[in-house]
């Protein structure tokens, strides 16, 4: 019999509410200066939940897709959303972010509610186009007097986390209970996105 190795599942929690919290304690320390930045990006991924949402997902797909998704996807949402962010930061337009944010956390949901098994391209395309809206959302929002590349460093790292506990609770797929509780967090991501898709088109 094989046994679940719990410190696999408990590290990247661990992390995501060191992430979570840490930010409030050192903004006094820290300040609003250039140094900021880093408080700033590792803060802004976790303040919302539209993003944490379609952030979770896609490490809980990725760990239904199994090898390679299982880390190609985590590496490609972070790599775009820099993109789309730099976008952002440069003041380029992207018509709709909010609706896309809103639309990736519903069709993520979805991804994993129906235990959606695309060939890699194809999956990797869909996390690549979301996470551009994701990025420039956080780029449009650096505080004034921030660095720019340490407030992109934070929300990349912070990203990396949450795509981690996704990971981290999707492993539970292995068994047929955990394969109907992911099933279960896949609706509750597509519920959320639901949400934000009305708010954001009203």
């Amino acid at each position: 019999m094989k046994y679940y190795n719990t410190n696999t599942a408990v590290l990247p929690f661990g992390i995501i509410v060191v992430t979570m919290l840490w930010p409030h304690y050192a903004w006094a320390h820290v300040g609003s200066g250039e140094a900021g930045g880093l408080i700033t990006g590792l803060q802004h991924p976790v303040s919302g939940l539209d993003h944490v949402l379609a952030m979770l997902a896609v490490g809980l797909w990725g760990a239904q897709l199994g090898a390679p998704a299982l880390w190609l996807l985590p590496v490609v949402f972070p790599m775009m959303m820099a993109g789309g962010a730099f976008m952002g930061l440069m003041g380029f337009p992207l018509p709709g972010v909010e609706v896309g944010i809103a639309v990736s956390a519903v069709v993520l949901g979805l991804m994993v509610l129906a235990e959606a098994k695309l060939r890699i391209q194809l999956a990797m395309v869909i996390v690549a186009f979301f996470a551009i809206f994701h990025g420039h959302a956080h780029g449009t929002e650096l505080p004034a007097g921030q660095s720019g590349l340490l407030y992109s460093i934070g929300f990349v790292a912070a990203t990396g986390c949450l795509h981690a506990v996704g990971i981290a609770i999707g492993l539970i797929h292995r068994w047929q209970i955990g394969r109907q509780a992911l099933r279960g967090a896949g609706s509750i991501v597509c519920a959320g996105g639901i949400y934000f898709l009305v708010r954001a088109l009203t």
